[in-house]
């Protein structure tokens, strides 16, 4: 059964940064692409950035000029940096592994990020 274990969110104010992690129980080529979404309160979960197996990224649009997504194979852990942030990236935030072989589609349980104005 694959786990994904998301940590690094907290209370930032705005302007700073913050990198989350998500762990990842087994070989990130075991999927075609891991992502992060947020969830803010009272809206819908949405795209923040994805990376490939093969390492392409994706990125909602209006975030990638403050977001990086990356990766460690060797650790099997995915990472997102997030710089200059704002009130509005206040949300949880989410990982997700998605196909492969295993036809994956798994959510880790989320890590809040607060940013204070």
């Amino acid at each position: 059964q694959v786990h994904l274990v998301e940590s690094g969110g907290g209370l930032v104010q705005a302007g700073g940064s913050l990198r989350l992690s998500c762990e990842v129980s087994e070989s990130i080529f075991s999927f075609n692409h891991i992502g992060w979404y947020r969830q803010a309160v009272g809206k819908q979960r949405e795209l923040v950035a994805t990376i490939t197996s093969t390492g392409t990224t994706n990125y909602a649009g209006s975030l990638m000029d403050r977001f990086t997504i990356s990766r460690d194979s060797a650790k099997n852990m995915v990472y997102l940096q997030m710089n200059s942030l704002k009130p509005e990236d206040t949300a949880v935030y989410y990982c997700n592994a998605r196909g492969g072989a295993g036809g994956y589609d798994v959510w880790g349980q989320g890590t809040q990020v607060s940013v204070s104005s």
